[in-house]
């Protein structure tokens, strides 16, 4: 017998595209639906775990290597400018494989099972696996749209008290996907008061911190430090795939509240994939680089630059201030889905599929993940054709 709650997990996104489009791929066709980097993976990767390679014959211990912890504090406490000793490097930091499973399990950690008047809040549009986090974590998932509409991150201060009482975890994802939505330092720190106010647990996904156009992003635990004490309350969920372009090597951490991070290493020992030691080598001195997210950054600002060329005045475009997406009015985002693949080889992903209440039904989310040649090409043809 199948989990009852597996029944309301009917409508994943790819698998709904897929169902849309039917049908082989062109021989030209370009996948801009799933934010997958392209870009090549840094060559201290494989230099590293070639050195490293003895080390694929030991269990790694769960909670990582004292240097991957080491060098994630080092780079936290460089680029969100925190006091010293504000993340405990024993007691704050864990590794995850990739921050997808991190975000899904955090809601089995802090959720109260068979607490029926339990809520999740939820950002609409979302990463989905928020809504599948919350539905088998037995909670109610809340969809709060942006405060100042389709580009904009919600105000969770807004809802009614009532409901804030009942909230025990709430996604941030800053900056947003879809939209690229950037939470400024206030926002976050309005954002963890409540959370404390109410006592809700404030999970604040940063996978695209360093994925940033004008200026970078604010963090949450530089919230927590502006805010006085400690990091109560407060998870951020960092991640090697989009800083790094390397999807691949599945690394990534959460830190925070030493009280959360205990209980979910507790959750994880048992269901949780530990990082092998060479990634966790791998990672370490990815976090201590800082020369090729520069790059990285750079590609992305070029292709921002090639979609603002094709696209300025047209289909609700906006500049995103942080990560990859463009998240484009289009009237009717699933018909322009099919079209686009029909007529020009373009996969690109229905806001409606990433939405609720209507919220995304116009739009859809574009992956700018490729090289610049065929990020210019593909656009070109997108402006085209819609």
């Amino acid at each position: 017998m199948l989990n009852a709650r597996l029944e309301q997990l009917t409508d994943y996104p790819f698998q709904r595209l897929a169902d849309l489009l039917g049908g082989p791929a062109r021989a030209d066709s370009v996948v801009m639906s799933i934010g997958e980097p392209q870009h090549p993976p840094p060559a201290l990767v494989a230099e590293t775990l070639a050195a490293q390679a003895g080390l694929w014959g030991k269990y790694p211990p769960a909670n990582g290597s004292a240097d991957f912890r080491a060098a994630v504090v080092e780079w936290l406490n460089r680029r969100f400018r925190l006091p010293a000793g504000l993340v405990d490097a024993e007691r704050a930091v864990l590794p995850v494989a990739g921050t997808r499973e991190a975000l899904y399990l955090i809601a089995q950690t802090v959720c109260t099972p068979g607490h029926r008047r339990a809520a999740v809040l939820l950002p609409n549009p979302f990463y989905q696996v928020y809504v599948g986090a919350a539905v088998m974590a037995g909670a109610e998932p809340v969809f709060v749209p942006g405060a100042a509409g389709p580009h904009s991150q919600p105000d969770y201060a807004a809802l009614p008290g009532a409901l804030l009482d009942r909230v025990e975890l709430a996604y941030l994802c800053n900056p947003a996907n879809p939209q690229g939505a950037v939470a400024d330092l206030d926002h976050l720190k309005r954002a963890i008061g409540l959370a404390r106010e109410h006592g809700f647990v404030l999970a604040v996904d940063e996978c695209y911190s360093e994925i940033w156009d004008g200026a970078e992003p604010a963090g949450a635990l530089a919230a927590c430090a502006a805010l006085g004490g400690g990091l109560d309350n407060v998870l951020v969920f960092h991640s090697l795939s989009k800083r790094s372009s390397v999807p691949g090597l599945r690394s990534g951490f959460v830190a925070g509240d030493p009280r959360l991070i205990a209980a979910f290493q507790r959750l994880r020992a048992y269901g949780g994939p530990a990082t092998p030691l060479p990634i966790l080598a791998a990672a370490a001195r990815l976090w201590r680089d800082e020369a090729h997210v520069d790059e990285n950054r750079a590609l992305y600002r070029a292709k921002l630059d090639l979609a603002e060329r094709h696209l300025s005045g047209r289909f609700g475009f906006v500049r995103p201030p942080g990560g990859f997406f463009l998240w484009l009015d289009v009237g009717d985002g699933e018909a322009a889905a099919l079209k686009l693949w029909r007529q020009a080889g373009i996969r690109v992903l229905p806001g409606r599929y990433l939405s609720r209440d209507g919220i995304g039904d116009r739009f859809i989310r574009v992956a700018l993940v490729h090289d610049l040649e065929t990020t210019d090409r593909a656009l070109a043809r997108l402006a085209e054709v819609l």
